[in-house]
């Protein structure tokens, strides 16, 4: 199968079992719809159920690529979205107050003896990065130090992005934008081919949870947003070399720390441009 065809299939895969699997947990959601529910920003309520509904879909459309970037691409995408479930439903009242959010307070609430499920989620998808880049570089590597140190960089980058598409996760349609853009960045030069399927996984997957997200209905909370930056981040792997990964996971810590002292949502609305894109689609 060539890459266009397995892109193309990706895609396809990833939006089908998107619109399938959102019905069937909207019917039976886990443990109750009430589980699921938070309120936005706005002050709306709103449903986290589209999180599993994203990570099934970009888990199911990563199977159209090669072997070895499949299955690290799955097991990214199931290892985040599970640790986010986590965060999402297991997240202790003093925590989601704003006590321990973000990386700094999440730190801060374990030098203080406490581990958080923030906490566990970081430590988690630290993790699963690890053993997906570890994965792809038995196909894809090479041996002894030089293998150890692509495994090391390849895990941090994609646990990082994992992390900071969730950052974005703050407005409707947000993080499925970014998300969606950096997939399409991912998709041209050396490299490309085996990233594309992996790219068209996350695009499928958002272009069908997009309409909803948008409209303040749904958001993907830590489970999509997380499995969605996952697999952007194995697409990453894909695309670059050692070098490029390097600079990837600089851009990646930068934007990470930049978050902890400045707001992505002022920076956007400060800028024309910026503002309407990320309004654009909203009612």
């Amino acid at each position: 199968m060539t890459a266009l065809l397995r892109t193309a299939a990706a895609a396809a895969t990833a939006a089908t079992v998107a619109v399938r699997a959102g019905g069937l947990l909207r019917r039976h959601p886990p443990g109750g719809a009430a589980r699921w529910e938070r309120v936005n920003h706005a002050g709306r309520r709103l449903t986290l159920l589209e999180g599993p509904t994203a990570a099934a879909a970009v888990a199911a459309g990563s199977l159209a690529a090669r072997p070895g970037w499949r299955a690290a691409a799955v097991l990214a995408a199931a290892g985040a979205a599970g640790l986010g479930a986590l965060d999402d439903l297991a997240e202790r009242p003093e925590d989601r107050s704003g006590g321990a959010r973000g990386l700094r307070g999440h730190l801060a609430a374990a030098r203080r003896g406490r581990l958080t499920t923030g906490s566990w989620k970081v430590l988690g998808i630290g993790a699963t990065g690890l053993a997906a880049a570890a994965v792809a570089g038995r196909s894809h590597g090479g041996r002894g130090p030089a293998r150890a140190l692509d495994v090391l960089l390849g895990g941090a980058l994609v646990a990082g992005t994992a992390n900071l598409v969730n950052l974005f996760d703050l407005r409707p349609g947000r993080a499925a934008k970014v998300a969606s853009v950096v997939a399409l960045s991912l998709t041209a030069g050396p490299g490309a081919p085996d990233a594309r399927p992996l790219a068209g996984a996350v695009t499928g997957a958002c272009a069908a949870v997009l309409r909803d997200d948008l409209a303040g209905r749904s958001m993907l909370g830590d489970t999509g947003a997380n499995a969605l930056g996952a697999v952007l981040g194995v697409a990453a792997l894909a695309r670059w070399d050692r070098t490029g990964r390097a600079v990837a996971l600089g851009a990646v810590v930068g934007l990470t720390l930049a978050s902890e002292k400045v707001s992505f949502s002022r920076l956007i609305e400060a800028q024309p441009l910026l503002r309407e894109l990320d309004r654009l689609g909203r009612p």
